[in-house]
């Protein structure tokens, strides 16, 4: 559970019988006065939200009234976000179910994976949950109860068998039956939102890629399959939901030390037209938290690349970051 306090000083007038020198609760009525008209008398009046006050320390009595300087400490407390990341076997979203579990204070992490493989290798227990985003029946246990979903699942090809990198020539890719953009980057992931939405979910954060306004975008040629195509597809649909959401359209990821770079925002694929292309793994998932718990991250859509290690300044402020976008989609 978090807890925020903030302090404020003020002095107060109000009565008390002469007789009374225990803490007890007030429940007068009082007078505030400037700092200022104080007397140097004081009496330490300390407050933890509660329906009592108590009172300590100095006072001098002037009849029945008496001069306080009051310092009250408000804690508001705040209970941890429930937070479901699917796709949590996968290379970036295994960084944000992380992220997440060493955040206790903040939230309480749940993951969705494919198998019971990716569950033991991401170190789940009950907290991960084994089920299709193809089946929405398979998934709808998994968003029951949380607050906010981040969506990582992807469709994934695969070489073909045969390539001899020695050879030279590129390689070959297909996707699997069942496992085509399609059924994953769109129907997939419209079953995740619908669920959530279902669910009464309050945020979504869809990890999505750069590239989507390019018809010819050379991976839509992968397996002749237009992933870009469809996962536009299910972005303008999160868009078109009514769920505050964060689509973060990651450049190319690299597996690589997150925290030390610039991050550098944009949109509608303008920074592909720069040298600002690639980003860690790590930073983008950094990002997909900082996306649950700022204002300025919701109903937007940004493109997120990083400046190379060593040039710039490593972002720290993701909040300043988000307000540089203001693009819906």
């Amino acid at each position: 559970m978090a807890i925020i306090t903030t302090t404020t000083t003020t002095t107060t007038l109000f009565h008390l019988p002469s007789n009374t020198h225990k803490s007890k609760a007030v429940s007068s009525s009082f007078l505030s006065l400037p700092r200022s008209q104080s007397p140097s008398s004081s009496l330490q009046f300390r407050s933890l939200v509660s329906d009592s006050t108590s009172i300590s320390s100095r006072r001098k009595l002037n009849g029945n009234l008496r001069r306080v300087s009051v310092i009250i400490s408000a804690a508001a407390t705040t209970e941890p976000l429930t937070v479901l990341v699917t796709g949590a076997g996968g290379r970036t979203g295994q960084i944000v179910y992380k992220k997440l579990k060493e955040r206790s204070d903040q939230f309480v992490a749940r993951g969705l994976v494919r198998t019971q493989e990716s569950k033991e290798k991401i170190g789940g227990e009950d907290e991960v949950f084994i089920g299709d985003i193809r089946d929405s029946e398979a998934i709808a246990s998994a968003v029951q109860g949380i607050d906010a979903l981040v969506i990582l699942t992807s469709a994934v090809p695969q070489m073909k068998p045969g390539f001899d990198p020695s050879k030279g020539g590129r390689p070959e890719f297909f996707f699997e039956d069942g496992s085509y953009p399609e059924q994953v980057d769109w129907l997939g992931q419209k079953n995740q939102i619908d669920a959530a939405k279902a669910a009464g979910v309050k945020q979504i954060v869809l990890v999505g890629s750069m590239g989507g306004t390019n018809i010819n975008h050379p991976l839509n040629s992968i397996g002749n399959a237009n992933i870009l195509v469809w996962k536009r597809k299910a972005e303008q649909y999160l868009a078109d939901s009514g769920i505050p959401y964060t689509i973060i359209r990651a450049g190319g990821l690299q597996d690589k030390e997150g925290g030390i770079r610039e991050l550098v925002v944009g949109k509608d694929d303008e920074l592909l037209e720069t040298e600002i292309r690639t980003i860690a793994r790590a930073d983008v998932a950094e990002v997909c938290v900082q996306a649950l718990q700022l204002e300025e991250a919701k109903f937007k859509a940004i493109d997120l690349a990083s400046k190379p290690e060593g040039t710039g300044t490593p972002t720290k402020d993701f909040k300043a970051l988000f307000a540089q976008v203001t693009t819906r989609f």
